[in-house]
């Protein structure tokens, strides 16, 4: 039967891997849409967020990429990017995270005459208003960001710089995002060799649209202490078990997979949850952890994907408990600030068992 999804709902849970601009509320695409004149699909908030689940479902990848040009619409002012990230924060709290990280690209939210720099101000003053919102209602979240270059661009270290400026002011860590079959991680690897020059934290979109190649380019050729997705590694095991190279290499370093199952169904990785290479490399003792991409797109929250692992793959408390410890130690944060949030997921597992 698996965990309930309202247990799952309750214990701690930490969000490594989650899309700013794919977790919008529908209601505030509407409001947002309305006040600049955007057309949208449908104006029902109810039926839009129906859209943006089917058209990210239906196997086009023009329909999908469709989604993200009427989220991002809504998402070019100050105005805009503070509300976003504070009802990102509230969002995730009400779920029961209790550590999120949201990722984003600064250079997609230039179109109303922000600078750079303005536009991550405006998502740290956000996250700072969703997190003092949910500590007033009892519900304490800490929440970071994470900039992203769009893998598709010409290669630059602009994006990686202002990561690195803004260390000490929300920002946790770097990535690369966009299509990722014809656009390798290598080519960004100025931005990753700036980024460790400065003992700056980064991870990397690989192993989803493309195989092991981009694995091995964004572990060995970058340096990433985590992989965005990394589901693809499944390709370096056999089927007794055995671990290729790669594969241990990346689990003998307790490299993270950041894996998004719900979001992995739509992108071709597996029909079904239970066939989906978590169990395996769960199995197999990889550092596994679970988030889910792009919330509105997947129609999904991390409780419901906690819930649908435990009823594919029969797991108890005690491995969601894993599942999250995972992420807490993985989390762009200091060490003692990391040794904090594991017991903080520690202490809200055993007050359910």
């Amino acid at each position: 039967m698996g965990v309930p999804i309202e247990v799952c709902r309750a214990v701690p849970k930490v969000a490594l891997h989650d899309h700013l601009d794919g977790g919008l509320r529908p209601s505030t695409i509407v409001e947002e849409a309305a006040a600049v004149g955007h057309a949208l699909p449908t104006d029902d908030p109810a039926a839009l967020g129906e859209w943006f689940f089917e058209a990210a479902d239906s196997g086009s990848l023009v329909r999908y990429l469709e989604t993200f040009d009427h989220t991002i619409a809504v998402m070019q002012t100050a105005a805009q990017l503070r509300r976003v990230a504070a009802e990102f924060v509230e969002d995730q709290a009400i779920d029961g995270v209790v550590y999120a990280e949201a990722r984003w690209a600064p250079e997609q939210h230039l179109r109303g005459g922000l600078s750079l720099q303005q536009a991550v101000d405006a998502v740290r003053d956000g996250l700072a208003d969703g997190m003092a919102a949910c500590a007033a209602a009892g519900r304490p979240i800490l929440a970071r960001q994470i900039l992203t270059s769009m893998r598709h661009g010409a290669p630059t270290t602009e994006i990686a710089e202002l990561a690195v400026a803004n260390r000490h002011d929300s920002v946790c860590g770097f990535d690369i995002a966009g299509a990722e079959d014809g656009f390798p991680p290598s080519r960004f690897v100025d931005a990753f060799d700036y980024l460790k020059r400065h003992n700056f934290e980064f991870t990397v979109h690989a192993g989803e649209a493309f195989g092991l190649p981009s694995i091995w380019e964004a572990v060995q050729l970058c340096g990433a202490s985590r992989l965005g997705h990394g589901v693809r590694l499944i390709e370096d095991i056999a089927p007794d078990g055995t671990l290729g190279e790669l594969s241990s290499y990346v689990r003998d370093r307790r490299i993270a997979l950041e894996l998004c199952p719900s979001s992995n169904l739509q992108t071709g990785i597996a029909s079904t949850i239970a066939e989906h290479p978590f169990g395996r490399l769960a199995e197999l003792r990889f550092r596994v952890t679970v988030s889910c991409d792009n919330r509105l797109m997947s129609r999904t929250t991390l409780s419901r994907e906690f819930a649908l692992l435990s009823e594919a793959f029969g797991y108890e408390l005690a491995d969601l408990r894993r599942f999250s410890i995972n992420a807490a130690k993985s989390a762009f944060l200091p060490y003692d600030q990391r040794l904090v949030l594991i017991d903080r997921v520690k202490e809200g597992f055993a007050a359910l068992t």
